[in-house]
C-alpha cells in the first residue's frame, strides 16, 4: 500500500517542537500508513507554497485564535490547488514546550487526521465513479490504439499501393503521349479536293479516275489508295508527288492540243475549183444537204 505525505505547516519554530513531541507518541505509520515528511515553520506564502508542493495532505497547525486562523484562511486559499487534501488544526493558545499538554496536541492531530480520512471517504463515492470512468476511457483507449495500429498498417498498404499505381499511371501517361504523338503523325484519308487545292487552289480539280489511272501507271497500286472522293496514302509525301505528276500531266496535254489544231477541210467549191490531179479528201463529217449547198455555190460562180 502506498505510504500518504504528510506536511505540516506551524507558525513558528516553537510550534514545531511542540508539533515534534506530539508525534512521538502516535504509531503513523501502523495505524494510518502515512508518513511526516516535514514540518514547516513559515507564514510566507511563497516559502509555504515551495515546501507543501506535492505533499498527500497538508495540516496547517496554527493558533486558536484570531490571528491563526486568518493565517490558516490564506495558507488554505493560496495552495489549496497544489496538494491532496488540506486539513486545518488548532494549536492551544499560549502554548509552549514547558507548559503544553502534549497530549491534548496529540489527540488534536489524531483527531485531525481521522477527519481528513472521514473527509476522504466522503468523496470515495464520487472517486469510484471517476475510476470507472477512467476504466472504461482506458478500455476505449486500448481498443482505439488498437483500431489506430490496424488502420496504420492498412494506410502503409493503401500508400504502397498507391506509390505503385502512381508509378504505373506515370508509366501509362508516358505511353500515351506516345502513342498520342504517333497517331497524330499517322496519316489519315483525305479528301481529293482538298489535297488538290491545297496545290494548286487555281486549277480545276480532275476526275478521280485520271488520278487512279496515274496510281496504275506509276506502279503505286498498294502504296496509294483512290477512291469514293478521297486518297490515302502511309507515305503522305507520294500524295503531293502524285497530283503534281497528274497536274504536270494535264498541263502538257494542254499545252500539246493547243498546238496541234485540225486543218479546215476543203468545201465542194474549193474541190470543183481544183486543178486536175489535185488529190482532195472528202470531209466524212459532211451531211448530204450541206454537200448539196456548197455544190450550188460553185455552180453560181
Amino acid at each position: 500500500m502506498t505510504i500518504v505525505d504528510v506536511r505540516i505547516l506551524v507558525e513558528g519554530a516553537s510550534d514545531v517542537e511542540v508539533v515534534s513531541k506530539a508525534l512521538q507518541g502516535l504509531a503513523l505509520g501502523s495505524e494510518y500508513n502515512i508518513t511526516i515528511s516535514s514540518i514547516i515553520p513559515t507564514t510566507n506564502v511563497e516559502i509555504a507554497k515551495s515546501a507543501a508542493a506535492g505533499a498527500d495532505l497538508l495540516i496547517i497547525a496554527t493558533d486558536a485564535d484570531r490571528v491563526g486562523r486568518e493565517l490558516a484562511e490564506r495558507l488554505y486559499n493560496e495552495l489549496k490547488e497544489m496538494v491532496g487534501h488540506i486539513e486545518r488544526m488548532k494549536l492551544p493558545l499560549g502554548h509552549d514546550l514547558e507548559h503544553v499538554d502534549v497530549e491534548l496536541v496529540r489527540k488534536e492531530l489524531r483527531n485531525t487526521l481521522v477527519r481528513a480520512g472521514l473527509k476522504s471517504l466522503q468523496v470515495l463515492p464520487g472517486y469510484m465513479e471517476i475510476r470507472r470512468e477512467l476504466l472504461d476511457v482506458k478500455g476505449r483507449y486500448d481498443q482505439l490504439a488498437n483500431e489506430y495500429e490496424a488502420l496504420y498498417k492498412e494506410h502503409e498498404e493503401l500508400q504502397k499501393k498507391y506509390e505503385e499505381l502512381q508509378s504505373e499511371l506515370e508509366r501509362l501517361r508516358s505511353e500515351n503521349e506516345g502513342l498520342k504523338e504517333l497517331l497524330e503523325r499517322k496519316p489519315r484519308p483525305v479528301k481529293i479536293e482538298d489535297a488538290w487545292k491545297g496545290l494548286f487552289p487555281a486549277e480545276p480539280v480532275p476526275e478521280e479516275r485520271i488520278i487512279a489511272i496515274a496510281v496504275e501507271k506509276l506502279g503505286l497500286a498498294g502504296k496509294i489508295i483512290v477512291g469514293q472522293g478521297y486518297i490515302f496514302a502511309e507515305d503522305e509525301s507520294l500524295i503531293g508527288e502524285l497530283l503534281k505528276t497528274v497536274y504536270l500531266s494535264l498541263s502538257i496535254r494542254e499545252e500539246l492540243e493547243e498546238k496541234e489544231e485540225p486543218k479546215p477541210q476543203k468545201s465542194p467549191e474549193d474541190r470543183a475549183s481544183a486543178p486536175e490531179g489535185t488529190n482532195i479528201v472528202e470531209n466524212p463529217e459532211l451531211k448530204p444537204d450541206e454537200i448539196e449547198r456548197l455544190l450550188k455555190g460553185i455552180d453560181n460562180e
